[in-house]
């Protein structure tokens, strides 16, 4: 007896999952400027109408690829241990950061949103934002558990523990290594902890 066919969504899901793969695959190979709908299309093997009903443009369709791939494997665990869970998610950012397919995708669309205001917008809407939400929806749970001080305004601590790995990554030599990461936890739990207050 032979398998019923597939759900035309489900179909439309696994065909989404590829254009993604193939996109960040394209990008690692060409980066962001010697990427284009049409190569997608190409090595995909679907029409570029495909493509388009999904996304508006190629910013919007590698900016979903990096924020799928980054939601999917970098998510916060919740161990009840707001330390050793920064510490992981960090080390697990700080590899991702550093090798394909984040790490050289993502420079290259920083470099080219430096000249472009429309993907430097929708590169922080779509990812940027996302990564510190995602810190601040973790750390103010810690602090709805109290582990962190209850009267600290969390947002800009959020951006300052973000911003260190993205600033290790993108602009530094210095590596994201668990030495850095160890060093500005300290600093973030000295400040907002409530261990030992």
């Amino acid at each position: 007896m032979s398998n019923p066919p597939a759900s035309p969504r489900r179909r439309g899901a696994a065909r989404t999952e590829e254009l993604l793969r193939v996109t960040l695959d394209l990008a690692a190979e060409s980066g962001y400027a010697g990427l284009s709908i049409e190569a997608v299309s190409r090595r995909a093997g679907v029409g570029k109408h495909t493509i388009y009903r999904r996304w508006p443009s190629k910013a919007a369709l590698l900016l979903d690829a990096l924020n799928r791939v980054w939601t999917s494997d970098l998510d916060y665990r919740d161990t009840g241990d707001i330390h050793a869970d920064l510490r992981e998610q960090f080390i697990r950012s700080g590899s991702a950061l550093s090798r394909p397919p984040i790490g050289p995708v993502y420079r290259a669309v920083i470099a080219e949103a430096q000249a472009d205001s429309a993907l430097r917008a929708t590169l922080h809407e779509r990812f940027l934002a996302t990564v510190e939400r995602s810190t601040l929806d973790r750390i103010t749970r810690a602090q709805a558990t109290g582990e962190l001080v209850a009267d600290a305004n969390l947002e800009f601590a959020a951006e300052v523990l973000c911003g260190t790995l993205y600033y290790r990554s993108l602009l530094s030599t210095r590596p994201i290594d668990e030495t850095a990461i160890d060093g500005l936890l300290d600093m973030f739990m000295a400040a907002y902890g409530t261990t030992g207050r």
